[in-house]
């Protein structure tokens, strides 16, 4: 397949700028691949959709205060959006500057930090920050919410807690894990007491998630690496889902990410390290039965990876669906449930 097999239009109206009242007010659309079957649903039916043989597996990486404002010794201004945290003071990133900063240039920021240019790796470049702080503890105090670039506003006070998800634990992330967003205390509490079981996984989600794919194709695309865990005791809860007839049902595609990727020798295998595993139409999916994940942008990698799921012409015609019926796209907005 070609990349712009995955492309559609999408009105920009549908492009969710902030997050509803509540996280379970968002719509969920419901389709079955072998059927093709698509129903409109409430985020609130989830609960609905699983039983106490189902094993859900959250991604519980928290997102870091990764966009940072700078100017460099010209007076130039400068935008940095962290990708990866190497060590407590070096970290490659982004950097967005009128001129590409070269080795040595050092960045003013706010509250009297700064950085300097170590380097570059490929279009990324690798800074030094100066002080006795780590990176996370000065993130934390000038850092702001890296909102995706399809939200056209700046962050606000309210970004602090709805881009992120109330499980989340490991920071790392520079995105959230989206489909994770719909969940609120309330429901996992609903979720325990019908008996269905919880695990979780971290994928430190990178900004690459963001970028659409830039050659037509497939095979000729160079995928971004991202950081995955998945424990041991993850890996039992798998194994016991399966042993009572029950699906693994991944919250969020960086869960299903996560899950593949230690799944690649055929077999779940606890482990951590980089992924860069990218999922096309042809995969054979060996550890996930069924997955929620919001709506992806075209063109993206994340889009092929439903697709991949739950077949191509039912997602296309699943996302003809979503916009005839006004759903709300991208971080912010409506989820899927697919199953198998």
């Amino acid at each position: 397949m070609k990349k712009s097999d995955f492309n559609y239009l999408l009105p920009d109206a549908l492009i969710a700028q902030k997050p509803l009242p509540t996280r379970d007010a968002s719509r969920l659309l419901c389709m079955n691949r072998d059927t093709g079957q698509i129903i409109d649903r409430q985020f609130t039916n989830f609960i609905d959709l699983i039983n106490d043989k189902d094993l859900l597996v959250f991604n519980d990486t928290k997102v870091i205060p990764a966009r940072l404002f700078g100017k460099k010794g010209s007076g130039g201004k400068v935008e940095i959006l962290i990708e990866r945290i190497l060590n407590e003071h070096h970290a490659i990133a982004h950097v967005r500057a009128s001129k590409s900063p070269k080795e040595g240039t050092l960045i003013d920021l706010d509250n009297g930090h700064t950085c300097e240019v170590q380097g570059r790796e490929n279009d990324l470049f690798i800074l030094e920050f100066k002080g006795s702080d780590s990176v996370l503890t000065l993130l934390a105090h000038i850092g702001h919410i890296p909102l995706p670039p399809y939200i056209t506003r700046a962050d606000d006070e309210s970004d602090l807690s709805r881009y992120q998800t109330v499980f989340a634990k490991k920071a790392g992330a520079v995105a959230a894990p989206t489909a994770g967003l719909h969940f609120d205390e309330v429901l996992l509490e609903k979720i325990n007491t019908k008996g269905v079981k919880t695990a979780f996984v971290t994928l430190h989600v990178g900004s690459g998630t963001f970028q659409p794919v830039r050659v037509e194709n497939l095979a000729d695309h160079l995928m971004h690496k991202e950081y995955f865990s998945v424990p041991s005791a993850t890996v039992d809860a798998v194994h016991q889902a399966r042993a009572r007839g029950g699906r693994v049902i991944a919250i969020g595609t960086t869960a299903v990410r996560a899950l593949e990727s230690a799944s690649k020798s055929g077999q779940l295998i606890a482990g951590c390290g980089d992924t860069d595993l990218f999922i096309t139409p042809s995969y054979q999916f060996k550890s996930v039965d069924a997955m929620l994940t919001n709506f992806h942008l075209p063109e993206s990698t994340l889009l092929m990876l439903v697709s991949a799921f739950a077949g191509y012409r039912p997602i296309m015609n699943a996302y003809q669906h979503a916009i005839a019926q006004c759903y709300r796209f991208f971080s912010y907005g409506d989820a899927m449930f697919l199953s198998r």
